[in-house]
């Protein structure tokens, strides 16, 4: 019999327009609050780019907490994720919610999808960020 892939779902969403549904039907997953994180939509340019943007990562790494926000969150979703595969489980939803949904979201939801994608190539993962329309650029 064949194994059941593990779809996860990672997304990026503003607290603004509410918090994602769970398409699987599940009841949702993790929902990670990022405004604990300093904002970078404060700092000038830095608001017309997204967590994308090379200098909202350089203003991440340099200015605030992320770095340890991320790898905590990384020891969080292992615990499942290896559960989940154990259990073939299939599908999980990682949600990172900010305010605009424009750069700490989005940072996360990059960082904690390309994670996932390196540490587990045996899972399917989709990454979405809902707020993508809204987003203030230049």
């Amino acid at each position: 019999m064949m194994k059941k892939t593990l779809q996860i779902l990672v997304q990026s969403f503003s607290y603004r327009k509410g918090y994602p549904e769970d398409p699987a039907g599940n009841g949702g997953g993790f929902v990670f609050d990022c405004r604990g994180i300093l904002n970078p939509y404060r700092f000038g340019n830095l608001k017309y780019l997204t967590g994308k943007d090379k200098e909202v990562e350089e203003f991440f790494v340099e200015k605030t907490d992320m770095p340890e926000f991320i790898e905590s969150i990384k020891k969080i979703i292992d615990i499942t994720i290896n559960n989940y595969l154990e259990r073939e489980f299939s599908d999980l939803q990682i949600n990172f919610g900010c305010t605009g949904g424009q750069h700490r979201s989005v940072y996360s939801a990059e960082k904690i999808a390309l994670y996932i994608i390196e540490k587990y190539p045996q899972t399917r993962v989709s990454l979405v960020h809902r707020n993508s329309k809204n987003w203030m650029l230049k």
